[in-house]
């Protein structure tokens, strides 16, 4: 059946993910709020804390804010790059487009959809009080199914079937959505929607269209902030030799968490416009174009993995695990999109070649501190690990998983 809908997940795909609830909606609120927001976003990531729970909590938290302050962060955010031209292609195309939300209120959506020419919007309803929030919110689309009752609407208005429809995604709370339409689109999608989509996008809705048209094809381009990226990856095996010639192992840790505490704040600073010398210019450098204006967690992930593998395993196996996660991960995912042809049955965002590749640059990495048989044990499962779609990030479960497979030979 030919695709005549397309619906857009809003957070995560059209806007920068998690970046309005976390930052701009909790200006104001204490440190102690934000922090709680932040812990209530990782729960729901993981699924320890439903969609319904987890938006009761933080919209709670945002009791007594005024609905126009909030409606004025929200107007002042930054949409993902080319979201404006894909909408403009997508109706010269002859599709009908929907955004539908279950984070957002629901005349931030409709608002969206005006600025992007969208056909529909869905979003929560929040309650409020002379234009004050109560705290309180409603409405079908924070339930378990609520985003497929949103779209029967749609559809129901457009004489469709769902599976006329193509829905673009990034996180689990779009699972009741994916199984019914008829395509689905992971962009820079989580574990869950790694596994089950159709289609991988990373970095570029400019994808899209050829998706739709039947001439999708895979993305081989490395950029300049790929290279960069990887690199800096790359970087960490110089750990190991830091430990060995200049400090010991407990100080290059304690240095590694005080960079991560540096980082945080930089991050930070720079999602509210503020840039810090170097370290700024550098993450601008290694972000890609859907990374500009989000908060880039994996340098803190890659930088608590290696500290962790210093800390707690044996010293030659720490630092081939340090090995397999500087050089085995980031070659897997540097010559892998460059020569990535067969995509990983349960995580098409991988390539069979790039975790071939990765497996024995891995192996050789790790080569330099144990023997042979270890080397590889610790190659092979930090690379499974790279692999699979897990809801972790893999910088810290790569070192850590290849460090107890070694320790347990």
């Amino acid at each position: 059946m030919p695709i005549k809908l397309v619906v857009f997940d809003v957070e995560g795909v059209l806007i920068p993910k998690r970046r309005f609830l976390l930052f701009e909606a909790s200006k104001g609120h204490s440190v102690t709020s934000f922090i709680i927001f932040a812990i209530v976003g990782v729960l729901y990531s993981i699924g320890v804390l439903s969609l319904e729970r987890s938006l009761r909590i933080l919209f709670r938290s945002l009791k007594g804010k005024q609905v126009e302050e909030l409606a004025a962060e929200f107007k002042r955010l930054p949409l993902m790059p080319g979201s404006e031209e894909l909408f403009g292609e997508l109706k010269t195309l002859g599709y009908k487009t929907a955004l539908i939300s279950s984070g957002l209120p629901d005349t931030f959506v409709s608002e969206l959809a005006g600025r992007l020419g969208a056909d529909y919007s869905s979003g929560i309803q929040v309650e409020t009080r002379d234009g004050v929030l109560t705290g309180e919110i409603s409405g079908s689309v924070i339930k378990e199914a609520g985003k497929v009752e949103a779209l029967e609407e749609i559809i129901s208005h457009e004489g469709l079937s769902s599976k006329s429809c193509v829905l673009i995604a990034d996180d689990l709370n779009n699972m009741q959505l994916l199984r019914i339409c008829g395509l689905s689109i992971g962009f820079n999608p989580d574990y869950v929607i790694s596994r089950r989509a159709d289609y991988i996008v990373k970095e570029d809705l400019s994808q899209i269209p050829h998706i739709l048209i039947g001439e999708a094809m895979l993305d081989n381009r490395i950029t300049n902030s790929n290279v960069v990226r990887e690199l800096i990856h790359a970087s960490g095996l110089l750990i190991p030799f830091i430990s060995i010639y200049l400090f010991n192992n407990l100080i290059v840790a304690t240095l590694l968490f005080i960079a991560v505490f540096i980082y945080s704040l930089s991050e930070l600073l720079r999602i509210f416009g503020t840039n810090v010398p170097i370290i700024s210019k550098i993450t601008l450098w290694a972000a890609d174009r859907s990374e500009l204006n989000e908060f880039n967690t994996a340098p803190i992930f890659h930088a608590l993995g290696i500290a962790l593998s210093l800390l707690i395993f044996p010293t030659r196996i720490g630092y081939a695990a340090i090995a397999v996660l500087a050089l085995g991960d980031s070659s897997a995912s540097l010559l892998g999109k460059r020569f990535g042809r067969n995509r990983i049955p349960f995580n098409r965002g991988k390539s069979v070649e790039g975790s071939i590749i990765g497996l024995v640059v891995a192996f050789l990495g790790a080569l330099l501190f144990v023997d042979p048989l270890t080397a590889l044990v610790g190659a092979t499962v930090g690379i499974l690990i790279e692999s699979l779609p897990l809801p972790l990030d893999d910088n810290l479960l790569i070192p850590l998983a290849a460090g107890i497979s070694m320790t347990l030979l």
